[in-house]
Order: structure tokens, then sequence, then C-alpha cells
């Protein structure tokens, strides 16, 4: 796949009309996926959905969806329920990306603070999110659906939006750098 250079990039909020193009994605990605009607619940609930994609400079391919963040917004928090990269991308930075905006977003909304869940078996989500400053607060036992009908464990993790020294400098990289596949 090519280099998808920043510029090509752009936010747009989800529509239900996006729904198919995220369930093709989430299907890739995971082995218990969100189904519809979790994303139809997220939209229906106001919960804030980005998407992002990438633009064709010259007209000639669709626009196409790179990944997506749904986060609920509580009293002075914000709680992280997805976040994906399509599998032909993961690795390319677009995560990080994600987050950032997430974190920009509550800091103009005026959340403290980032909340999320993660396999504890989700090593490379792990590290994504540890390298974005979030820390490790605790473990929900049995939280996950997992195979043959056992459950996974999470860690629970949080990010203040306030010490968000990280993403601050992460903003002015992505700026100026291309993300590769």
């Amino acid at each position: 796949m090519k280099r998808v250079p920043l510029w090509s990039l752009h936010w747009q909020a989800a529509r239900a009309s996006d729904v198919d193009a995220m369930l093709h994605i989430e299907q890739q990605a995971y082995p218990h996926p969100w189904s519809r009607a979790n994303f139809d619940e997220s939209l229906a609930s106001g919960y804030r959905i980005q998407t992002l994609w990438s633009t064709d400079p010259n007209g000639q391919a669709d626009d196409a969806l790179l990944g997506y963040c749904v986060a609920m917004k509580g009293f002075d928090e914000a709680h992280l329920l997805n976040i994906t990269v399509t599998p032909a991308h993961q690795g390319s930075g677009f995560a990080l990306h994600m987050l950032a905006d997430l974190c920009r977003w509550a800091e103009q909304t005026g959340l403290h603070w980032l909340w999320l869940e993660v396999r504890v078996s989700n090593a490379r989500a792990l590290a994504v999110y540890e390298r974005f400053g979030f820390n490790r607060v605790g473990l929900r036992n049995g939280y996950y659906p997992a195979s043959r009908g056992s459950r996974e464990d999470a860690v629970v993790m949080s990010l203040s939006v306030n010490d968000w020294v990280y993403a601050g400098q992460l903003k002015s990289q992505l700026a100026v750098t291309e993300v590769s596949p």
C-alpha cells in the first residue's frame, strides 16, 4: 500500500451511512467485533464518533475509511469505547493521530480525563496507549468475551487531559510527517 500523506487525511463525524464501512473494518480487526447495534446505539446516543478518511487528491478514487474513534462524554471525562484502524494501516501511526484528535476535543470541551479499557492480551494496543501517556490504573476481571464462552480481563487506563504533554508534541510531529503503512 502507498504511503498516506497527512495532508490527504480528514475527519468527519460518523453518519449512519458509514456504519457498513465501520462494521467491515471491525470484523477484519477483531475476533469479537462490535455489532451493528453497538454502532447504531452509539450514533443514537450522541456519542462522539469520528471517522478518519484519506482523500485521493486526483479524485480518481473514493475516499478510504482508515479508522474511527467512539467516545462517550461524561461530566468531566470521556470514555473511549472503541478505536480501530483498518488492519492494512495498523502500525502507521493513525491510532496516535486519532488519540491526539480525541484529546484536542476533550481539551476544547473542558473535559479533564480520558478513560478506556483494553484486553490484557492486546500488547500492541497497550503499547500505543502507554506511548501516548495513558497510565494503567486498574483491572476489570472477565470484562471481555473470549473464545469458547470464556472471558478476558481488561486493563483500565486513564489520561489526564491537563497533563497531555506527549500529545502536544505529537500535534507538531503529525503536522510535518507522512504516515506509512
